[in-house]
């Protein structure tokens, strides 16, 4: 897709979906599999995928931004299956790659449900400097073996061997440009939704959407962002999520302890809300 090799899996029949989850996380991440078969067996088809830079999934560093170059590689992938246009649903990062996949290519998306959207001047940029700093660091100080030899990209290259090769042939200095690029998409500005998305866009966007409310804990998914979007999307319905408010502060204090499963285990909670909205929403009359 988009010259990209894409790793996926298609789980059951029914309405279209695709569900995208954040971080550098795949479609292996708990939570994720157990969330689209909850969907399947309520007469839904799934699909789970690993975004570029993610996964099985080719290392690319084409695009202005990388949720840009994902959402472009979604539109391709859902084109390609000719399942669309498809629910497009994602957390985190997944929900800024659903979103920009709406609006560049609104042919594949019959509606979008978000959650965890990042926002906020510390959430954006504690965000942009971990998806790149580290990365253009290592490629300042060390050039690209020391890129591919980070924890992030060697976990990376374990899943697709071939993503080292194509990390190792890049010219340090270009790629320190691309990072740059990148985290700067990450930059707060008033007139951006969320990065890439400008106010104006996303009032465009009139299919219809669920947005769940970010919790008050949440530092890098601000409650205020969730509901700007909701208020900005003008088919949006605001919901409260199946897991409550004190999400954040509960993973947070897990991970302290060495006991955090990651957000994406709670997914599968997601299953009958997402599906009973979409019934309502999308069902013709």
């Amino acid at each position: 897709m988009n010259g990209l090799r894409v790793g996926y899996d298609v789980i059951g029949e029914g309405r279209p979906w695709v569900l995208t989850p954040g971080g550098r996380e795949d479609r292996r991440t708990p939570g994720l599999r157990e969330c689209a078969e909850a969907l399947a067996a309520r007469g839904n088809q799934v699909v789970i995928w690993d975004r570029p830079n993610t996964g099985e999934s080719d290392v690319s560093f084409d695009g202005p931004t990388e949720s840009g170059l994902q959402a472009d590689t979604l539109a391709a992938l859902l084109r390609h299956l000719g399942t669309g246009p498809a629910v497009i649903a994602g957390g985190s990062g997944g929900s800024r790659v659903s979103l920009l996949t709406a609006a560049r290519h609104p042919d594949t998306a019959s509606g979008l449900a978000l959650w965890w959207i990042s926002g906020g001047v510390f959430g954006l940029l504690s965000i942009g400097l971990h998806y790149c700093g580290a990365s253009i660091r290592a490629a300042w100080e060390g050039g690209m073996k020391a890129v591919a030899e980070l924890p992030e990209w060697a976990a990376i290259i374990a899943r697709n061997p071939a993503a080292e090769q194509r990390l190792l042939e890049q010219d340090p200095a270009v790629f320190i440009a691309t990072m740059e690029r990148w985290l700067a998409a990450y930059c707060p500005s008033d007139a951006a939704l969320v990065p890439g998305l400008s106010d104006t866009e996303a009032r465009s966007l009139t299919l219809p959407a669920l947005v769940f409310r970010s919790g008050a804990s949440d530092i890098h998914h601000r409650r205020e962002t969730s509901e700007r979007i909701a208020a900005a999307l003008p088919n949006a319905t605001l919901a409260e999520p199946p897991w409550g408010d004190g999400e954040w502060r509960e993973r947070q204090a897990a991970r302290t302890s060495g006991e955090a499963p990651g957000l994406f285990v709670r997914w599968p909670l997601l299953a009958p809300v997402l599906h009973e909205w979409a019934d309502g929403a999308l069902s013709p009359g």
